[in-house]
């Protein structure tokens, strides 16, 4: 988060303002707030994609332990290059990878 407001994009912390908030609570005040969610809690991927759940886009971070130390460069460089491609989207960012998803099924 740190990397993310030192690189002069608007955070807000789900632990600043809705502690311990059930995930579908936090969906709402995300997209109240029109902000990206960015998480590492595989439940909003279920949340997302199986319930449907409007949303204003979520960046799922899959790093491994071994991993983390380019995370925040890497999440930073996202955000920077697609900005414009996430908003209502499903990110996963994992080492390596970057997959964008749309949230619903298209035909």
């Amino acid at each position: 988060m740190r990397a993310l407001r030192g690189a002069g994009h608007d955070v807000m912390a789900v632990r600043d303002v809705r502690h311990g908030a059930p995930d579908e609570v936090v969906i709402r005040l995300a997209l109240k707030e029109s902000h990206v969610l960015v998480t590492e809690d595989t439940d909003f991927g279920q949340l997302v994609f199986a319930s449907a759940a409007e949303s204003p886009g979520v960046v799922f971070i899959r790093y491994p332990a071994n991993a983390r130390q380019d995370m925040a460069r890497v999440v930073v460089q996202m955000i920077e290059q697609y900005a414009q491609k996430i908003a209502g989207r499903f990110v996963v960012v994992q080492p390596g990878r970057i997959r964008i998803a749309s949230r619903t099924r298209e035909s």
